[in-house]
């Protein structure tokens, strides 16, 4: 029987009350969807970081009877994490008897005095901010930030001929 003669047929025979379900079920349904939502929170604790690394200092040859004294440069690099403070120390080094004011070189038992500074004008002692030194200041930026450090040995130093040597230690407080 063709659809729209069995629906005829149904309706003249269905009682009234009957009818509403009957058309109801016979006419094409929607499926019925419901929802439902629900929030979750995605954190993270950035932590402040800190790198630093340093290029050696050599001075090459010294001699006692030059004029004006020995200057040479390297470079301490620092990475810290965007807008995170840092101050850079520079220790006494190695050297017997050295402080941060007054640095040495050692060859044996032999002293050769030097000193570092934050400047190229060499006024301002790099140190640790101890005995008139200074330490130097930044604020990370995430990427690499170089600093120089300018490094001197007076004139008129008649040590012993030989090698020397010393090893300062950078730390970056944060």
């Amino acid at each position: 029987m063709p659809h729209s003669y069995w629906l005829r047929f149904v309706l003249r025979r269905a009682p009234v009350a009957g009818l509403t379900s009957l058309i109801l079920a016979a006419a094409p349904c929607a499926a019925l969807a419901s929802t439902a939502t629900t929030n979750f929170s995605v954190t993270a604790t950035v932590l402040a970081v800190c790198n630093v690394q340093a290029t050696n200092l050599a001075f090459g040859s010294y001699s006692a009877t030059n004029a004006t004294p020995d200057d040479a440069s390297s470079s301490v690099s620092v990475t810290c994490s965007n807008g995170q403070p840092y101050a850079i120390a520079l220790d006494a080094g190695a050297g017997t008897g050295a402080t941060v004011a007054a640095r040495t070189m050692a060859s044996g038992a032999n002293a050769l005095s030097y000193a570092l500074y934050t400047g190229s004008a060499r006024t301002t002692i790099w140190g640790d901010g101890s005995l008139s030194t200074s330490t130097v200041a930044g604020s990370g930026s995430g990427a690499l930030q170089a600093y120089t450090v300018y490094g001197r040995i007076p004139i008129n130093q008649y040590v012993a001929a030989g090698s020397y040597a010393d090893t300062v230690t950078v730390t970056i407080t944060y």
